[in-house]
């Protein structure tokens, strides 16, 4: 995935699924909200919007819950997100990467990363 990881990180989750065309890479972790800003600032996101209202229900999105199997409820149906693409063409590294960030507590952002090889 070509991410650094901030030190002050922690619940860090990660996992890779094979697919038919393409595998999925993912990578969660919780940051201080103070932290933040500079991670995203540093993956130079192509575009980030924020939503207020989750895209649908967890049935919606079932069988393909990547994050459920990390433990963690999909970024889509969560409210208050911010996301967008982080890379379409990544350097022949990934196809493409997408980042999610959703508060977590009063000081805390969980972070999605979910890319395709």
């Amino acid at each position: 995935m070509n991410v650094t990881i901030p030190p002050r990180a922690a619940g860090l989750r990660a996992a890779w699924q094979r697919g038919f065309q393409s595998d999925t890479v993912l990578l969660a972790f919780t940051l201080p909200r103070s932290d933040t800003a500079a991670f995203l600032r540093a993956l130079r996101p192509s575009s980030l919007a924020h939503r207020d209202a989750p895209v649908g229900s967890a049935a919606d999105h079932a069988p393909a819950t990547p994050f459920a199997r990390l433990g963690l409820p999909e970024p889509d149906t969560l409210p208050d997100v911010t996301e967008g693409p982080v890379c379409t063409d990544c350097n022949g590294e990934l196809e493409w990467l997408n980042v999610a960030v959703h508060p977590v507590g009063a000081n805390r952002d969980q972070v999605y990363l979910s890319g395709a090889e």
